[in-house]
């Protein structure tokens, strides 16, 4: 097993670079929760009567990096992932596992749709927009809000994974 090795924002850098570490570090923090863990345990619910697992958090984080990066930020009519019949425009989804899901599918289909929020972000300024209820949103607007998701689950995915094997401190 590899270990994934999650590197300090920059200090004192330009602001785009600070936004992108912070985002970095945050998605590599989620990574490094589900990290050793197998299907079975990654799929353990937090406390009932919540069905919140890491699975589905990861699932959730798939959607999120689709919906702001290519649906609202590059204007792609992109379906949501795990709930084709889902609305695009309504909440992200993703929580819920189907049957067979795996922690290994859900990553994949995670580190895919970050690849591509790079891909859409790469030539773009910050002060590019996209398009958020019939409002100009910028990319430093999405990447300020993506931080703030990520720290927001980075949270649950700390008692989740203290939960399943009762590792703390990542």
């Amino acid at each position: 097993m590899a270990i994934i090795e999650r590197p300090m924002p920059p200090l004192n850098a330009d602001e785009r670079t600070t936004l992108e570490s912070w985002l970095d570090f945050h998605r590599t923090t989620l990574a490094m929760k589900c990290e050793g863990l197998d299907d079975e345990k990654a799929a353990v619910a937090s406390v009932p009567p919540s069905a919140f697992t890491l699975t589905g958090l990861v699932q959730h984080m798939a959607e999120v990096e689709r919906n702001w990066f290519r649906r609202v930020f590059a204007g792609e009519q992109a379906p949501p992932i795990y709930d084709p019949q889902a609305d695009p425009d309504g909440p992200d989804g993703g929580f819920e596992l189907a049957e067979g899901a795996t922690l290994r599918d859900a990553l994949a289909t995670w580190h895919a749709e970050i690849a591509r929020a790079r891909e859409h972000c790469a030539d773009r300024a910050l002060t590019d927009t996209g398009r958020f209820m019939e409002q100009d949103v910028s990319l430093r607007w999405i990447y300020v809000h993506m931080i703030e998701e990520y720290a927001r689950h980075n949270g649950h995915a700390d008692l989740l994974r203290e939960r399943i094997d009762g590792t703390t401190g990542v």
